[in-house]
């Protein structure tokens, strides 16, 4: 008896596999040859009885540098002027380190300036109350 099993893999919409393995397959998907962007992964694989079972797996490419942005979201509404923050980041590998420009500024979080609020409230409250020059004498 003849084996018909085969796992076909596409690209996007292409009609013709760039692979086609007999299965069990483990091979190695090198996707810096496709371009940036959203794209889909279509693997078809076909039974030992010729039934063929289909399998749609959505992923996004980013070989460039990664983009960060900070001042604007997606679909947000502006109406005014405002400050937008655009920083890139490659992964290519360099023999010189550049520390400048390898995080992205960012404004302290709301909950630690209440941290320090209420550190420095409770500080002056216990100056206040406890402040005695009487626990202050000297020994001598």
């Amino acid at each position: 008896m003849e084996d018909k099993r085969s796992i076909r893999i596409f690209l996007d919409d292409d009609p013709i596999p760039f692979a086609e393995f007999a299965p069990p397959v483990k091979f190695v998907f090198d996707s810096t040859k496709i371009p940036d962007g959203k794209h889909e992964l279509k693997i078809v694989a076909v039974s030992s009885n010729g039934k063929e079972g289909v399998k749609h797996i959505p992923f996004e490419v980013r070989n460039g540098p990664s983009i960060s942005v900070i001042g604007l979201n997606p679909n947000e509404v502006i109406n005014e002027q405002i400050p937008i923050t655009v920083n890139a980041y490659g992964s290519e590998r360099s023999d010189l380190f550049i520390v400048t420009g390898s995080e992205n500024p960012k404004g302290i979080p709301a909950w630690i300036w209440a941290l320090v609020l209420s550190f420095v409230g409770f500080a002056l409250f216990y100056l206040i109350m406890y402040f005695n020059p009487d626990f202050y004498k000297s020994f001598i």
